[in-house]
């Protein structure tokens, strides 16, 4: 009788919800599939006391209307590409979120865009930097995937072959908001005190986390059992010399293979120095560490303790969750075939 091969990182993920208790939920069974959606809206210093009932319910709602868009994609066969796009650019077109609409100001009073979307099952990716009138990056970066010959383009040359592939492109006033402005005006105040490079820098890394941070993203694991990481941002406040984050880098802000996927919120530097998201599906894969395992320890152990801030949402390819951060809050949800729907903000959230 021949017997089944079952690949060994799939045998001992599955070992490991059984045996690791809360630290990975266990396995769907074979003849049930998992497939679902995980997203986030950007992590730093949020508290409950700065956020209005009315504020987190628009929040909440828009969060809700990601996880449909991107659920019913899932739901009704499509891929985890498609879903991915689809929640982030709900997110995109919301002014709550930095990202497309709601995206922070660099230093000069513009706004540049980022974004990439990667796939797992055949480890392939697109990504965009510094863009000024393309309104919903992720959709460039998945043209850029799919019908560029390049990884990553920027610039008037992303812009250029968005035209190209008939991307929607809008007036760069179109991503002003009077909320982000003002955010803009009070890190200039406190960057106008230094008087050497040392003092700028200084006073630049004492900016809090809601300066620094804002991102949106999407993870997605489809019926066929494909994964697929898509990162969305407006940056960091205040920006200035053309600078890139983590979120259009892939092994750093967005990563997916065919057994994790891996979407990032937080200091970007931080987690391009670390390859954060690389660093928990490599975790995964060859230490054969469940999901939350790897994600815990990257985020704590390697992140916190070297003084970078921010969360990652990632699944893997049986449909595992992990969601962990090291800010005060992050803006999360996952919607999945077996899990239901939840939708959070703060740790106390259940």
């Amino acid at each position: 009788m021949k017997i089944k091969k079952v690949p060994l990182a799939i045998a001992l993920t599955a070992y490991g919800s059984f045996a690791c208790g809360n630290l990975a939920a266990t396995p769907f069974p074979m003849n049930n599939p998992e497939f679902g959606l995980v997203i986030h809206g950007g992590a730093g210093t949020i508290s409950p006391e700065k956020i209005t009932p009315i504020k987190r319910q628009m929040i909440e709602k828009t969060l809700s209307h990601a996880l449909t868009s991107g659920y019913a994609i899932l739901e009704s066969g499509g891929t985890s590409e498609d879903a991915v796009v689809a929640a982030v650019r709900v997110l995109e077109d919301s002014p709550l979120f930095n990202a497309g609409k709601g995206a922070v100001y660099t230093f000069d009073e513009v706004h540049e865009l980022d974004a990439s979307l990667a796939t797992g099952h055949d480890r392939q990716a697109g990504a965009v930097s510094g863009v000024k009138t393309v309104k919903n990056p992720i959709e460039l970066a998945q043209q850029i995937k799919n019908n560029s010959v390049h990884v990553m383009l920027s610039g008037e040359g992303a812009q250029d072959f968005a035209q190209q592939q008939g991307i929607a492109l809008v007036d760069n006033d179109y991503f002003d908001t009077k909320s982000r402005f003002e955010a803009l005006k009070r890190v200039k105040e406190k960057l106008a005190k230094s008087k050497t490079i040392s003092q700028y820098q200084a006073n630049h890394r004492a900016l809090e986390d809601a300066f620094k941070m804002g991102t949106v993203g999407a993870v997605a694991l489809d019926k066929n059992g494909n994964l697929a990481a898509g990162t969305s941002t407006g940056g960091m406040t205040a920006k200035r010399f053309g600078r890139i984050g983590d979120s259009p880098i892939i092994g750093a802000g967005t990563y997916a293979d065919k057994q994790c996927a891996v979407s990032a919120t937080g200091h970007g530097e931080y987690f391009i120095r670390y390859q954060v998201t690389t660093d928990i599906c490599k975790r995964f894969t060859y230490l054969q560490e469940p999901l939350e395992q790897a994600a815990q320890h990257v985020i704590f152990n390697v992140l916190d303790k070297n003084g970078g801030s921010g969360g990652v949402i990632s699944m893997d390819s049986v449909g595992n969750i992990a969601m962990p951060y090291n800010t005060s809050g992050m803006y999360r949800g996952y919607q999945t075939a077996n899990k239901g729907r939840f939708i959070a903000i703060f740790k106390s959230d259940k």
